[in-house]
């Protein structure tokens, strides 16, 4: 059994320091001591969900527990790496705040190779090494749901000159006439029109990942009513 202080308020040195305690190989939690970065993979989204969520029903107490997970989920991940050696806690605060005077030299001032650059995503790109439209549309995360992936790459592209074109009401037409088709083509087809869909939303400056989710929310909403 292992004493911890009790305190009035406890800090994010707290956090890390029960962390440490929960993975220690010989008197840690049998469960947390085991885990790693594959294995609560998934932990993480659902914590980060969970948050969105809370912000979406404007719950502050909700929200300040979600996002007590979230940061639990960081500092977990930081202890595995502090234990491989490839850094951890320090290191990860010491990179994000680096990053955020270097993003920002209209309030820090310019650093070194950011003068006269303005724009965050050009900054992005110049620390990343991103000039290239293939470097650009790799780095987006493959792990984000698929609208949200397919609107992020369509507008990485868009800065490269290669936008994708807005389609037509024919184009749309035609897919969905293949997908009713049903067969070999259809899946094929299904993807191509949620893509050109992105497209769509982008052009007329909707979030599409947003737009669907709160349709989601009016179907579940209309079909409840309908059934009570």
């Amino acid at each position: 059994m292992t004493e911890y202080p009790k305190k009035d308020r406890y800090t994010a040195d707290d956090l890390v320091a029960i962390i440490a305690i929960l993975r220690d190989p010989e008197n840690g939690c049998p469960w947390d001591k085991v885990q790693t970065h594959e294995s609560i993979r998934m932990n993480f989204l659902e914590e980060a969900y969970e948050a969105v969520d809370a912000i979406d029903l404007k719950d502050p107490e909700l929200l300040c527990e979600e996002l007590g997970d979230v940061l639990m989920q960081v500092v977990f991940h930081a202890r595995i790496e502090e234990e491989t050696g490839r850094g951890g806690w320090g290191q990860i605060c010491d990179e994000v705040c680096r990053k955020l005077i270097w993003r920002h030299p209209h309030i820090f001032g310019a650093q070194s190779g950011s003068e006269g650059i303005k724009d965050w995503d050009t900054l992005k790109n110049m620390e990343k090494g991103r000039t290239t439209l293939a470097k650009d549309l790799a780095s987006v995360p493959r792990a984000l749901p698929a609208l949200m992936r397919a609107a992020k790459l369509q507008k990485r592209a868009a800065k490269h000159e290669a936008a994708v074109p807005v389609p037509s009401p024919e184009d749309m037409t035609r897919l969905a006439q293949t997908c009713a088709a049903g067969g070999p083509e259809a899946e094929q087809a299904v993807g191509q029109l949620l893509f050109q869909a992105v497209a769509l939303a982008r052009a007329v400056g909707v979030d599409p990942e947003q737009a669907l989710s709160r349709r989601n929310d009016a179907f579940e909403k209309s079909a409840t009513e309908q059934t009570v």
